[in-house]
């Protein structure tokens, strides 16, 4: 195997001694350098031409990505209002080169080991705590948990540094199924009237339950776009309302650009006791 072959299964970057380590001595190295087939960051990583520009960033601070930058990499659902700055965790006591990202220069919860370029999972979730305002960092949370299994009583346990981020840890529920639930279910509560996320009714998960009979169901940008899968949304909604529950759906640019119309309307059925008894 040559070293490009090898780099790309290390995700495109790895750390020189990580590459000794797998046989390839520095001749080999300065080799594959000579013939461009991959760079050198610095003089502790190599890369090769794909890596992507977040890893390599990191890779040239001798940090790690982190809070929404990690999200992202992750795959956790952020809301588009989040800017896409990018953000790094250096040592505290380290004067990396000069960059435009956003760093962070906290000591870590989570110890990574050698060679990684993403910090921990709850190390993004406490610098998001820090960094978004609490109706956004909920929502990234509610999609980490989701992500990557994480149960709400676990992050609870977490001697969390942030205040914000203890804040968080007792409002997430690890519920809600993406991140427009979590909006939902936010922008909900203040209405007076018991409210269960993912309730099963009639044989299917609901996005939200309000009282016994008012259902409220969200279009997401991803799973709901397929004729398929509208069609499958139109009859559990019909076979609803045939038991007598009122069910109201939004769709993603609703809950994302036009909530106060939305809780208007969810609150008018409130008003009309829709969610007490069947009309």
């Amino acid at each position: 195997m040559n070293l490009l072959t090898w780099l790309q299964q290390q995700g495109g970057i790895a750390h020189r001694k990580q590459a000794q380590e797998a046989g390839f001595d520095a001749r080999r190295i300065r080799h594959a350098v000579a013939m461009h087939a991959v760079t050198t960051i610095g003089r502790n990583w190599i890369a090769s031409p794909e890596a992507g520009a977040d890893i390599v960033a990191a890779a040239q601070v001798n940090g790690r990505a982190a809070c929404v930058t990690a999200a992202a990499l992750r795959g956790w659902w952020l809301p588009d209002s989040i800017p896409r700055d990018r953000h790094l965790h250096v040592n505290p006591h380290s004067s990396p080169a000069e960059t435009s990202a956003h760093l962070h220069r906290n000591r870590p919860l989570v110890a990574v080991p050698r060679g990684a370029l993403i910090e921990s999972v709850e190390d993004s979730l406490q610098h998001i705590a820090t960094c978004c305002s609490p109706e956004s960092a909920l929502i990234i949370w509610e999609s980490a948990c989701r992500t990557e299994k994480l149960s709400a009583a676990s992050l609870r346990l977490i001697a969390w540094a942030a205040p914000a981020a203890r804040r968080l840890a007792t409002e997430v529920t690890g519920l809600a199924d993406s991140g427009l639930e979590t909006i939902l279910m936010r922008g909900l509560a203040p209405l007076s009237c018991r409210l269960r996320p993912q309730a099963v009714v009639a044989g299917h998960r609901v996005d939200a339950l309000l009282g016994d009979w008012l259902i409220v169901q969200v279009d997401g940008h991803e799973f709901h776009s397929s004729s398929a899968a509208r069609t499958r949304d139109v009859r559990h909604d019909a076979e609803l309302a045939l038991r007598g529950y009122t069910v109201l759906r939004f769709t993603y640019a609703q809950v994302l650009h036009d909530w106060p119309a939305v809780y208007r309307t969810v609150a008018r059925a409130v008003a009309q006791r829709r969610h007490v008894r069947p009309h």
